[in-house]
Formats: C-alpha cells, sequence, structure tokens
C-alpha cells in the first residue's frame, strides 16, 4: 500500500478529468485503483502510464461522466480499495 513517501500532484484538473502523478508508487497500486474506477458506472475511463519502468512514476487520468466529479469518484475509489487491503490482510491474518 502507500506509504509515507507517497504523494500526489495535480498536473491538470479539469470538470471531467484529473490527471496526476502518485510519486513513490509503481504497479501495484495504480492497477488496483485503475481497476476499481473501471467499475465505477461515472468513469469514461481510468489510466495510468509510467513512463520509464525503473525511474518513471505513474502519471493516472481519470475522465468522468458528464455531472460527475473525478475528485470523488477519485476519493471513494481510494477508500474501496483501502477497505479491500484491510480485509485482505484479515484473510492472511486467520489464514496464518
Amino acid at each position: 500500500m502507500m506509504d509515507n513517501n507517497t504523494n500526489i500532484e495535480i498536473i491538470e484538473d479539469k470538470t471531467l478529468e484529473l490527471e496526476f502523478i502518485v510519486h513513490g508508487e509503481s504497479h501495484g497500486v495504480c492497477n488496483a485503483l485503475r481497476h476499481i474506477l473501471m467499475q465505477d458506472s461515472d468513469v469514461e475511463y481510468a489510466v495510468y502510464n509510467i513512463d520509464h519502468p525503473l525511474t518513471g512514476e505513474p502519471n493516472m487520468t481519470i475522465k468522468t461522466k458528464r455531472g460527475k466529479r473525478p475528485r470523488k469518484v477519485l476519493k471513494k475509489a481510494a477508500s474501496q480499495l483501502k477497505d479491500d487491503a484491510a480485509d485482505f490482510k484479515k484473510l492472511i491474518e486467520e489464514a496464518l
């Protein structure tokens, strides 16, 4: 999950589109977040790119449907990811 060195840098914040860099993360968190976002009916698309496999950082873009704000769907998806991670952690602890 995200550690203390993770932060978000907003690149572009439009009415229906949000672009940001997730400093300190790689594919793991971003792919899980993208998956959750794409399950949201308010999201047109959610994509991320890492320019260089060793030194690049994830650049993510979220595009929402008319009347929906990208920041709101991102917060909702982040909350879902946190809950899913906690559930998974509990399953692992019970299994071990």
